[in-house]
Order: C-alpha cells, then sequence, then structure tokens
C-alpha cells in the first residue's frame, strides 16, 4: 500500500490531482490518499506539519498548496505571498525529509522565469534576469521552493522534483469579476454579455499579447506522470542545480482569438472590441515544454474543448463558483 499526501487537495489543481489519484484507486490500485483541511492542518505551522508527518509517515507528497491570486491581490498583500508560500514549502518539504519521505513533488508556476526571459522560456532562464514586480513576492517563493528541493537532494540524496504550469484553467477555476486570470474572466464576460443582451464586450489593450493555456486535467495528468518516473528517468533529462519541469502545451493564442474563441462557445453574437489606451503587458509569454515532451508527456485537451468544458462546469455550478 502506497501512501501519497497530497497538500491542497481542494485547489483547482489540487481537486483534479485527487481525481487522478481517486480514479487510479478505483482501478484496483494499492493507494492510500491523505488530505487535510486548512483547519484540521496549518502548513505555515511548523510543529503541527512535524507532528502530521511523524504521524502519518506518507511515502510520497504532492504539494499543490499554496498561496496564489491575481494582479491586485499580489500587489495589496505582499508580505502575505511571500510569507505564507515560503513557510508551507519550508515546513512540508524539511519535515517530509525527517519522517523519511524520498519523493516529494512541488508545484510552481511559470512566473519563476525573468519577465524579459526569451520565448519560449527554456528551463534554463531560471534567475537570468529581474521578475515581473507585480507578482515578485509569490515569484521568489516558488523560487525557494525549488531550490528547496534540489538542495534536499544534494546534500541527502532524496528525490524532490519541481513543476511549472503555464496558465491554468479549468473545472474549479476562480471567475470573481475582478480577481480572476483572463480565460475565466472572458468566460464570465460573454456569459453575462449575452444573458443581458449586451452589444458589444470590451477587452483591455490592444488583444495582440499571446498566451499559453493548458487545461488543470492536463496539469493533473502531467504531475502524475512527473511524480512516476523511475529516478534515473528523471534526472537523465534533468541537472542537480536545474532540476524543475515545465508544463505546457507549447501553443499560444492571441487574447483577441481567445476572445473570438469565447465568445464563439458561448454563442455571443455582439461585437469584440479593444481598447488600446489599457496597457498589454508582456507581449508574450510561451514555455518550452521539449524537455517534458522528451520524457513522453503531451498534452492532450485542445483549447477548444478545454473552454467549452470549463464553461459547462460554469454554468452548473453557477451558485457555488467563487464569485
Amino acid at each position: 500500500m502506497m501512501k501519497i499526501y497530497l497538500a491542497g487537495h481542494r485547489g483547482m489543481v489540487g481537486s483534479a490531482i485527487l481525481r487522478q489519484l481517486g480514479d487510479r484507486r478505483k482501478e484496483g490500485g494499492s493507494l492510500e490518499i491523505l488530505t487535510r483541511t486548512h483547519a484540521e492542518l496549518d502548513l505555515t505551522d511548523q510543529a503541527s506539519v512535524r507532528d502530521f508527518f511523524q504521524a502519518e509517515r506518507p511515502d510520497a507528497v504532492i504539494l499543490a498548496a499554496a498561496k496564489v491570486g491575481g494582479i491586485h491581490a499580489n500587489n495589496t498583500y505582499p508580505a502575505e505571498f511571500i510569507y505564507e508560500n515560503l513557510m508551507m514549502e519550508a515546513n512540508v518539504i524539511h519535515q517530509a525529509f525527517q519522517s523519511g519521505v524520498k519523493r516529494l513533488l512541488l508545484l510552481g508556476s511559470s512566473c519563476i522565469y525573468p519577465k524579459d526571459a526569451p520565448q519560449p522560456m527554456a528551463e534554463d532562464a531560471l534567475l537570468t534576469g529581474k521578475l515581473e514586480p507585480t507578482n515578485e513576492p509569490y515569484a521568489i517563493g516558488k523560487i525557494t521552493g525549488i531550490k528547496l528541493c534540489e538542495s534536499y537532494n544534494r546534500q541527502h540524496g532524496t528525490d524532490y522534483r519541481s513543476v511549472m504550469p503555464t496558465n491554468l484553467y479549468g473545472p474549479g477555476d476562480n471567475f470573481h469579476p475582478e480577481n480572476s486570470h483572463v480565460l475565466p474572466a472572458l468566460i464570465r464576460r460573454f456569459h453575462e454579455a449575452k444573458r443581458d443582451g449586451s452589444e458589444s464586450v470590451m477587452i483591455w489593450g490592444t488583444g495582440e499579447p499571446r498566451r499559453e493555456f493548458l487545461h488543470v486535467d492536463d496539469m493533473a495528468s502531467a504531475s502524475l506522470f512527473v511524480l512516476d518516473l523511475a529516478q534515473e528517468d528523471y534526472e537523465a533529462n534533468t541537472h542537480p542545480m536545474q532540476s524543475h519541469i515545465n508544463v505546457g502545451t507549447g501553443e499560444d493564442i492571441s487574447i483577441l482569438d481567445l476572445a473570438r474563441l469565447v465568445a464563439r462557445t458561448i454563442g455571443y453574437e455582439g461585437r469584440i472590441l479593444t481598447d488600446p489606451s489599457k496597457p498589454d503587458g508582456t507581449m508574450r509569454k510561451l514555455m518550452d515544454v521539449s524537455r517534458l515532451t522528451s520524457m513522453g508527456w503531451e498534452a492532450s485537451i485542445h483549447l477548444e474543448d478545454g473552454v467549452a468544458s470549463t464553461y459547462k462546469w460554469y454554468l452548473e455550478n453557477n451558485d457555488d463558483i467563487r464569485n
């Protein structure tokens, strides 16, 4: 019986991983899945995390728990973003080591890369330039998590791994009118425009910036794929001082084309307007996923299908979504 502790099982990514772990168990896998809510276990509390690991002694850990938010939240609560993410990572990784956990997977973010990193962003771009100022505290927290994993591997011979996803979307996403990311924000905006009979929808900027989007079920699949890799296969494709792996589709889309895709999916037939007086932000953010592709994993959910299924989930959960 393998015992896996999944931290952050109620978040968008964590819940997707939990579903897939549950499928494995139903298919006859000898698997025990450990979860704890924040009320049951505060991962920023060192003593509580120590007691949990000493009592449960899992065989493997997936660290999907994080303090996350959009630009507004990052700008408003920078101390909370860096403190909580640092504490969660330090406590979980150290106590995993202390309790004998040999394999751990840390989930990070593409914001670890410099603001002006060459496109597509390869793993070796890490720490080669300045970070995007608006989410620097969060990014530093995630970079520290990567370096914690690498340092424990080098000093103690553990097998702690890191995956860095591109922009994620899907069931469980945040559709808040102000704090959501671009894809769920567009889904909500076009849904409400169709409902209200609005003649047009305005999107910020020129619509020319390009972004990459990965369905959360693909992210869960990639996470378990990397976790399952034999140590020699993982190490053959990484480096002790640069062990993280990008996860994405390797394809991007302009914001205007994304808006058109969302409008088409929802059935909105009004005009889509751009507002060039608003900032575009970084013109392109695309992940180099050749490392993961060479290991044998590729995304399987096409963006058009993913948007359709996400909108279906939005309609079915409209009373329960974070709005």
